[in-house]
């Protein structure tokens, strides 16, 4: 009599750790939405509102996420998850092909200073107003001093793996910088013949405040070509200082750990640097070699934009609208106070600076 053992076969899927059905359906869903999102920002009567595809992706998301997603969430989860987290990544180092260091050399010593100034006082100033003021938690203070800070919506993005929040934080931020941003979009071309300022100046307080790169570029368009120029390439250096910017403030967290771990007698952990952030001056120094043609570097922009939308679409998917209203009105008045020392402090610190240098 012959014994017969069973060789039970494993799916291909799980042999060779292909994705699974989940992953493919959320990534299809995550592309979907921000389809939408970039079809909704090339609309003209959407360009002059100053809106991305990113803020568009995120509110679509949301609908979504509060409505049909928990009904489809187990069959569609791994995909969302690797959106908002691999894909958010690759999108902000991709995103360095936009800028070239010889842009940061156009603007001078003036510019250069200006936004290094302006950079670390208003996450300074997030920081200390929303923790020691308002009493808000530390992640949140992060995220919506990022955003103010440097470029809106990408930078919150990138600081999320850094501050390690949930979703619902970071939608928080983000609708921060979409209020705050639209409304200096509108403001600044008005308050342009009372400033006292030249065309050039004047762009260059644009690029140096407004958080968003859409909503400067509407406000320099407002203003005239030579404002729209300068304030383009102000705010491509105060991108490109994203990545220095996310180093340091990986280092301070770390640093916090550490001193909280030696007190409680447990190791350290060793200190986490993000790589992203280190590719994403890999890209800025290739697109400034000339090696990358412009074709090629338009096209990796592109592509960031819709791997951006699709990280932002995976997060408005993950927030409930009930974890937002439980954040309460004290980001928003955050963001209130940033945006006023961007206008009135930012004014002053580039009459200064000008002056200076």
């Amino acid at each position: 009599m012959s014994t017969h053992h069973s060789n039970p076969t494993l799916p291909t899927s799980r042999l060779f750790n292909w994705p699974g059905g989940s992953w493919w359906a959320g990534l299809a869903l995550a592309g979907a939405i921000a389809s939408g999102g970039l079809w909704l920002a090339k609309l003209e009567s959407m360009k002059s509102v100053g809106l991305s595809a990113l803020t568009f992706a995120i509110v679509l998301g949301m609908v979504l996420g509060n409505t049909v997603f928990p009904r489809i969430a187990p069959h569609t989860s791994a995909g969302v998850d690797f959106c908002k987290a691999r894909l958010l990544r690759l999108g902000i180092i991709l995103f360095g092909f936009r800028l070239t260091f010889q842009e940061a050399a156009a603007v001078g010593a003036a510019g250069i200073v200006l936004d290094i100034v302006i950079i670390f006082s208003v996450y300074g100033l997030a920081m200390a107003v929303g923790r020691r003021i308002l009493k808000m938690d530390s992640q949140t203070c992060m995220l919506v001093g990022a955003g103010s800070a440097i470029c809106g919506a990408a930078a919150v993005m990138a600081m999320e793996p850094i501050a390690r929040t949930p979703a619902h934080k970071v939608s928080v931020a983000v609708a921060t910088v979409v209020v705050f941003g639209t409304i200096s979009m509108f403001l600044y071309p008005l308050l342009y013949p009372y400033l006292g300022m030249s065309e050039h100046a004047f762009g260059v307080f644009i690029g140096s405040t407004v958080h968003e790169v859409a909503q400067v570029v509407a406000a320099g368009d407002a203003v005239g070509p030579v404002a729209a120029g300068t304030a383009v390439v102000e705010k491509m250096l105060r991108v490109m200082m994203l990545a220095p910017f996310l180093m340091l403030v990986s280092w301070w967290v770390q640093r916090r750990a550490n001193k909280s771990a030696a007190s409680s007698a447990t190791k350290p952990a060793a200190p986490a640097l993000p790589w992203f952030a280190v590719w994403f001056v890999v890209a800025v120094g290739l697109n400034s070699t000339g090696f990358v043609s412009p074709q090629i570097a338009q096209g990796l922009v592109e592509i960031s934009t819709v791997l951006l939308a699709m990280a932002m679409a995976a997060l408005g998917l993950r927030t409930h609208v009930s974890a937002i209203r439980q954040a309460g009105a004290a980001p928003l008045a955050l963001a209130g106070v940033l945006f006023l020392f961007l206008l009135l402090g930012g004014y002053g610190l580039n009459l200064l600076i000008s002056y200076l240098l």
